[in-house]
């Protein structure tokens, strides 16, 4: 799980970034809405892992991103059994 942006033309809407999800088993990859700002991301991942949850009736066990903090949603993840791993610092790879 990534968030790519800022870029410097906006959208049409004003969106300067968007939320990129891959699923590490199928290498099946999400793109989430545009976002205004990061701290948009919170609620769009809340809503994807319900979403997934609802309408392909999967549980998501561990979910990993980079250090940043618009991903620590300590508090949700416990509430869902989710581990949350992230990545070593300037290593896309």
């Amino acid at each position: 799980m990534d968030i790519c942006g800022p870029f410097s033309k906006a959208s049409i809407h004003g969106e300067k970034y968007f939320l990129t999800i891959l699923d590490d088993f199928s290498r099946y990859a999400w793109i989430v809405l545009l976002l205004k700002s990061k701290s948009e991301v919170k609620i769009q991942v809340q809503n994807f892992i319900s979403l997934i949850e609802n309408q392909f009736d999967s549980k998501i066990k561990c979910i990993r991103t980079d250090n940043g903090p618009e991903f620590f949603l300590k508090d949700f993840f416990a509430s869902k059994g989710i581990i949350h791993h992230t990545n070593c610092v300037y290593t896309p790879q």
